[in-house]
């Protein structure tokens, strides 16, 4: 591949540890690349709210956040919402399944029908209309037979990933990491083939596939270890950080 200038890295289970800790060994790794001139940029499902840490700690030079629904660079800022119509459709599937939880991620707030113990969210009894004024980005579902039941009920204009496991992600056909890489890069003017993309799960495959080189954290998904490249250490292991040493720095 090209010479590498830039680095592109998902963050839960790929840069982070489990703990969600960033270890000082990669945080030192990646300075150094930025004192070296390298771009260091964040692929993530999660919203912009829940990377302010790490982003301050690193200082990313671009971040695409809910699965690529809103890219920023610099001053630059694109989003790609679920239109209402369609969303408040989707939602209205969604709400006669009651052994379904769900919930709609606004970018700002998190809204929720029912209890959900692992998130930080605003209830909301209203569904399946949206909260006045809010944009839907992500509609997330979880229960059994939620990815059947939501791939078969798709609208056109939406996508749909499994995260984790078992959390299925509904987003506009737009929300896409690979497109919040592309936008991050054509941004500072570096070709795909001179970025390195590191990964673990369903949606960064087709980042892994979209850069010059796709690296697989050792605790992927199998999917994603058969698209890779390289495979490296796990997350636990700082396995991002030490193959970025032992091959660009």
């Amino acid at each position: 591949m090209s010479k590498v200038k830039a680095i592109i890295t998902d963050l839960d289970r790929t840069l982070l540890r489990t703990d969600k800790s960033l270890s000082e060994y990669t945080v030192s790794v990646l300075k150094k690349c930025k004192e070296e001139g390298i771009k260091v940029m964040a692929a993530t499902a999660r919203p912009e709210r829940s990377i302010a840490e790490y982003d301050a700690t690193i200082g990313f030079d671009g971040v695409t956040v809910m699965n690529g629904a809103k890219v920023m660079v610099g001053d630059q800022v694109m989003t790609y919402g679920i239109p209402n119509k369609l969303a408040e459709e989707m939602l209205a599937k969604v709400c006669e399944h009651k052994e379904f939880l769900f919930s709609v991620e606004t970018g700002e707030i998190l809204y929720a029908r029912d209890h959900i113990p692992e998130f930080e969210y605003t209830l909301h009894t209203a569904f399946p209309k949206l909260p006045e004024g809010e944009t839907a980005y992500k509609i997330l579902v979880s229960g059994e037979g939620a990815a059947e039941f939501v791939k078969e009920n798709l609208a056109e204009g939406l996508h749909c990933t499994v995260a984790n496991g078992y959390l299925v992600q509904i987003m506009s056909k737009d929300a896409k990491k690979k497109n919040g890489v592309r936008v991050m890069l054509d941004a500072v003017g570096i070709m795909p083939e001179e970025a390195v993309y590191f990964g673990d799960d369903f949606d960064d495959a087709e980042s892994m596939q979209f850069c010059g080189l796709g690296v697989a954290v050792d605790n992927s998904i199998p999917e994603v270890k058969a698209v890779a490249d390289v495979i490296v250490e796990s997350n636990d292991a700082d396995g991002v950080a030490k193959w970025i040493a032992g091959h660009l720095l």
